[in-house]
């Protein structure tokens, strides 16, 4: 039997969301069959944008050596001490990945992040990219713009019970909010 409830954790993790202001609208689990990691996705929007041209895509990524070590490492703790805790030496992999259709205005990069470093904080590190396409020769290029926040998780504080990720949630959310409120200047072409 499994030390931490991973199924359970993604299932709070996605109440949690809902609690901070998100809608989930999908959920994915993945197991690749050679190694047996895992990956668990979910699709969420702000209440404010459902609808809108925003994506906000959760993705929580399982390598199974990590946790067979710290199952391990919880096995060799001594029963008889209730405040022995395992070595905070082990994470998952939480990635927030927003997106945004083609936009005919696109925003300038630098400017944009250095505006999503002020939300995202020290708690929510986020990285600004774009691609430009051309979807034939004769046709102006199409931005697509990309942000991404990754976040490592404690195996022992959700293993202690103490990973709520409150503050990287808020921040999700004023990130998500920052681009919905500049998505309309983004997107009038």
């Amino acid at each position: 039997m499994a030390v931490i409830d991973v199924p359970g954790f993604v299932a709070e993790l996605k109440d949690h969301a809902v609690d901070h202001g998100f809608h989930v609208h999908d959920e994915r689990h993945f197991v690749e069959t050679y190694s047996l990691r895992q990956a668990w996705e979910v699709e969420l929007h702000p209440e404010a944008g459902c609808g809108g041209p925003l994506d906000l895509h959760l993705a929580l990524e399982l390598d199974p050596r990590v946790m067979l070590a710290f199952e391990d490492a919880v096995m060799v703790l001594d029963d008889n001490d209730e405040d022995a805790q395992p070595p905070d030496e082990f994470f998952f992999a939480l990635t927030f990945t927003w997106s945004l259709p083609p936009l005919p205005r696109g925003p300038d990069l630098l400017r944009l992040a250095i505006d999503l470093a002020g939300v995202g904080g020290i708690e929510l590190p986020v990285e600004v990219s774009a691609i430009d396409s051309i979807p034939s020769a004769t046709d102006a290029a199409e931005r697509r713009l990309t942000v991404v926040a990754k976040q490592h998780i404690s195996l022992s504080k959700i293993f202690a019970g103490e990973e709520l990720l409150c503050g990287v949630l808020d921040r999700c959310l004023a990130v998500s909010n920052h681009l919905l409120d500049n998505a309309p200047v983004w997107l009038d072409g």
